[in-house]
């Protein structure tokens, strides 16, 4: 009966470790997630989603760009399937992030797969990646991250939809740069070498470029597959340059 218990208080212990490195981890997304939700819950008051609409599309679909970018088509009139298909696209770059985890996950269990791809968004991603690194981390540390990262997202934008009425216009605050800087702050504690500073700056350079071109849902994605394609070529050829 003592080493029951005993290897109860020890589990316990772990847990209340993996809350408080998931909760150091996470502290930046949910300083960045709340005003970003907070513009979002603005724009979807403002585009005429019910508040139970507006607070259930950030519990269920849970996907910032997507978001307001189905927010705004809302508001123009644009037909259901065009919103899908849309969306779709923009978020075609979860796969991509996905299948770079799926290495450090092949112990999981389908259930805990799927309830982590569910809230897997691009900042989670990043810390994610940056995490998993250094060792595969357990459930409850990857959870936490997951989980008060929603949690935030919901709030935020709960709390835009209050205040919807209040803000005529979102854009004089600034709210629309939460974004951008969060993904910049997440960047920054990535880069920790030349490959790294280079994929960072050839996904960056070729993003900028198809948007100007014109291709925006698709710069996020084609971006991403050239900055893989560079970081495999450096590495590649740095280990030859070395034999």
């Amino acid at each position: 009966m003592a080493r029951v218990d005993a290897a109860h208080s020890i589990e316990a212990t772990n847990d209340r470790a993996s809350w408080r490195r998931g909760l150091s981890q996470v502290a930046p997304i949910v300083l960045g997630y709340v005003p970003i939700g907070f513009a979002y819950g603005v724009l979807a008051e403002k585009a005429g989603l019910s508040p139970r609409s507006a607070v259930l599309m950030s519990a269920l679909v849970y996907a910032g760009a997507a978001q307001f970018i189905a927010t705004g088509l809302l508001a123009a009139g644009a037909l259901p399937f065009s919103i899908v298909v849309t969306t779709f696209v923009v978020n075609l770059r979860h796969a991509l992030m996905s299948a770079s985890l799926t290495p450090h996950l092949r112990t999981w269990r389908p259930r805990a797969l799927a309830a982590f791809a569910y809230q897997l968004t691009d900042e989670t991603f990043a810390v994610h990646a940056t995490r998993f690194g250094q060792g595969t981390p357990s459930k409850v540390e990857a959870f936490c991250v997951n989980a008060c990262a929603q949690l935030a997202w919901i709030t935020g934008s709960w709390l835009g939809v209050l205040g919807g009425q209040f803000v005529p216009d979102p854009r004089p605050w600034g709210l629309d740069y939460a974004l951008p800087a969060l993904f910049l702050a997440l960047l920054v504690s990535q880069v920790r070498g030349r490959i790294d500073l280079g994929v960072a700056l050839a996904a960056g350079t070729v993003a900028v470029g198809l948007t100007w071109a014109g291709l925006d849902y698709w710069s996020v994605v084609l971006a991403t597959c050239v900055g893989a394609t560079v970081g495999v070529m450096w590495e590649i050829w740095t280990k030859r340059q070395s034999s």
